[in-house]
């Protein structure tokens, strides 16, 4: 086995921030749902809020950001690592992005491909996603894509999202950090 290696992007030896993290909910479609990241005394962050399915009949997402002043470059690792310190259990998903387009005339963000990892867990837990095990998708469907350019990682998230009615209601993940790994941890 190969020595490993890991590197904080959030949590650990990196403090979490809150200027570095805002909302991306189903409001901008219309929607009610709504979710907040809120940094705990142990330099980890509580992802929590509701999850609505009325409003959009059946669909509903909340998540939360990187800021879009933030970029990484993570072509020597092989992939991310969730320190998970609780959950109730639900779905939730990795995203990523490498691309951002302008904004609409209407404030509304342009869709780029997003990389998306669907996770579980009903606990404590590490979660490690390799590059691999991302699929590309548009608009929340599987789409054909370039690679995911790890030389120019635009924007992390963290989302909830109904799964067309299979969950709702409130939501809670305690994230302790994000780390970039590499190797066989």
């Amino acid at each position: 086995m190969a020595p490993s290696s890991q590197r904080f992007l959030f949590g650990g030896d990196q403090p979490w921030s809150p200027t570095n993290w805002t909302s991306s909910d189903d409001r901008v479609r219309g929607g009610s749902s709504y979710s907040t990241l809120t940094i705990l005394p142990n330099n980890t962050v509580q992802f929590h809020g509701h999850l609505d399915i009325t409003t959009l009949g059946g669909a509903g997402f909340a998540a939360q950001r990187t800021t879009d002043d933030l970029s990484w470059d993570l072509s020597d690792a092989d992939g991310l690592e969730l320190g998970i310190a609780g959950s109730d259990g639900k779905m939730y998903t990795l995203v990523l992005k490498d691309r951002l387009l302008p904004k609409r005339a209407d404030g509304r963000e342009q869709s780029t491909i997003s990389w998306e990892y669907d996770f579980r867990t009903a606990g404590k837990a590490i979660v490690r996603v390799r590059w691999v095990d991302l699929r590309a998708t548009y608009r929340g469907r599987e789409a054909d894509a370039e690679p995911l350019d790890l030389r120019n990682v635009k924007r992390i998230s963290i989302m909830v999202r109904s799964f067309f009615g299979r969950q709702e209601g409130e939501f809670l993940l305690d994230i302790a950090s994000i780390a970039a790994f590499h190797g066989d941890r």
